[in-house]
Order: structure tokens, then sequence, then C-alpha cells
């Protein structure tokens, strides 16, 4: 079978991506631009198609009559039509859990630098207020500990469970939120919206789904009567920004710390770009990297080979034909 890489860059530069041992053809795009004719055009006569920065959309899958699986190199599938996989008959496999372990490290790096105003304290170092004013007057963001918080955690999968992992070790307590409206469906999780009142950190990592898209909105604000700090390693728009912004500016909510966005990159009139250049001690970006670790990366391409390769191998289509699985002879890599 012939696979497509089309953004080779999506990874680390200098990690090596071997080919999947059981592709016969593999072609390598360092970048493909969010062009459906150049995709399809790359991807005429390809079996499979790797991509983890793209949307794949009906016009692209109907237009590919070869292909049988796309596979990603990300863990979300908002990203893809997903009705028009079913109806072209086209598996679509994720790589889910590979950040296991570096998105709860982000999460936690997200969550002290806010409670500790990081980058507030930082800026007083680098701009020489330290030197001018001493530590007596520019202590104007008080540093609140996590021991003792209580953390509410939304999506409670892979990765969420090793946020509470981890949180309890800094001596948290971890409330697990039931999906909203419905029942706890066991003693392990706690209604929504008690959580929401409970909570003094809130931390997202649940999909992107019709249901949780704008989840953190004005409603669900109003209910968090101990004004949290709020964590996003999921997916921008599970929170409504301007109500995001405006419940910050209101003293709703403590802070928001956040590595994805509505838009990405962030638009320019994205209200919450705003607190930041205002340098608000509790908000802090970063640019959708939760999942950037070197072993992260690793780990996703090692899911990626598997996943092709179990693919090929349950297919019924006959691959007698297949040439040398030597990468060195069947790999066209282009720029």
């Amino acid at each position: 079978m012939k696979a497509v890489l089309l953004d080779e860059a999506r990874f680390l530069e200098g990690l090596e991506l071997p080919k999947p041992a059981k592709v016969s053809e593999y072609v390598t795009f360092d970048k493909t631009p969010q062009d459906n004719k150049v995709i399809i055009e790359r991807c005429q006569d390809a079996d499979i198609m790797i991509c983890g920065t793209l949307r794949i959309e009906r016009e692209v899958i109907e237009a590919l009559p070869n292909l049988k699986l796309i596979q990603l190199s990300s863990s979300g599938m908002n990203t893809i039509d997903q009705e028009a996989c079913k109806e072209n008959k086209v598996a679509l496999y994720n790589a889910s859990a590979f950040a296991a372990k570096s998105v709860p490290e982000h999460t936690f790096m997200l969550m002290l630098n806010a409670l500790r105003a990081g980058i507030h304290y930082h800026q007083k170092v680098a701009d020489g207020s330290w030197r001018k004013d001493r530590s007596s007057q520019i202590n104007q963001a008080p540093m609140i500990d996590v021991e003792g918080q209580t953390l509410g955690i939304i999506g409670v999968g892979t990765i969420g469970k090793r946020v509470s992992e981890l949180a309890q070790a800094f001596g948290m307590t971890v409330l697990w939120a039931e999906h909203q409206g419905v029942e706890p469906r066991s003693d392990d999780y706690t209604d929504f919206e008690t959580v929401l009142a409970a909570a003094d950190v809130i931390s997202l990592h649940c999909p992107l789904t019709p249901e949780t898209k704008h989840l953190i909105n004005k409603d669900t604000l109003a209910k968090m009567s101990k004004q949290p700090l709020i964590v996003n390693v999921a997916r921008g728009a599970v929170v409504d920004s301007k109500a995001m912004a405006q419940a910050i500016e209101n003293q709703q909510v403590l802070g928001y710390a956040t590595d994805v966005f509505e838009k990405e990159p962030i638009a320019t009139d994205d209200p919450l770009l705003k607190l930041a250049e205002q340098q608000h001690p509790r908000v802090i970006f970063s640019p959708h990297v939760a999942s950037g670790s070197k072993n992260a990366h690793h780990k996703l391409w090692q899911i990626v080979q598997e996943q092709i390769n179990t693919f090929i191998n349950n297919t019924d289509i006959n691959n007698t034909d297949e040439k040398s699985n030597d990468s060195s002879s069947n790999h066209k890599k282009n720029k």
C-alpha cells in the first residue's frame, strides 16, 4: 500500500520517523498548505493519508477513490469530516494517549505559573523593578500554594487521570466531573455543577464535540462560586473566549491558563489577547505545544506506525505484489 505523510514538520526536527514496515510505497512532504486542491493532488493514488495539522473535508475524501485510511498524528479528530469517512468507507485512526505524560506536566506548568504569578515576577526581575522597588513593593500578586486546593477535572481520560495523580502528589483534593446534566456514574465522579462550585482550580481535558463546544460559558462561569483558576489543555472552543475575558475582568474567576484557542494561531481580536498584553498576572498562554516533548513525539510516531501496520495486516487487499520494505528504495521525500 502507498502512504503519504503530508506534514512531517509537525514532528520535532531531528526526530527519526522510520517508514511503517508494511507500507510498500512511502511519500513524505515537509508541509502541505490548507488547500483542498493540493491535498488531493498529493494523495491522488494513496491508500493511506497521514496528517496531524490539516483539516480534511468531504471534498478531499470524495476525490480520493483509493483512500482507505486516514491516520492522524494527533489525538483530536474534530478536524476530519467523520461522516464523509463513514460514507466512503475510509477508516479513521487517531493517536490517543501519546502525550499522557507531556500534557499533564504542561498542565501543571500552566497552573503553577498562574497561581504563583510566574510571568509577572519574572518581568519584575527582567525590567529592573526588583532593584528599584525591592521585594516588599513588588509583591502585587500574592502567590497561591496548590496544597490544600480543590482541583476539578473535566474530561477524565488517560490525561485527566494522570493530572489527578500529580495533583494528589501536590496535596490537592481532586474531583472528577461527570458529564453536564448526567447523574454521576459512580462514587468516583461528582455532579458537574457541584464541581464548578467547589473547585479552586478547574482543569479541562475533554474532547471538542457539539456537547462540549463553549462548555465554559457565561452561565457555567457564573456557577463557579470560589473564583477558580481555569486551565485549558483540551481544545480552545471548549471555552467561550469572550465570556472568559469578561469573567476575568469582573473577577468571577482568578485567571486563565491555556495552551489552546478558538482560532489558532490566536486571532488578533481575541479578547483574551488583550488581557495577556496588559500583563494580567494570572493569565498565561502557550501556543498549543503541551504535547510537544521529544518523548511524546517519539511515542506518537510509534503509535502511527503500529496502527498503520495493523491496518494493512487486517485488510482484505492482496499485498502479494508489494515490493521490498527497504525504506531507502521506496521512500520519496518532498519539501
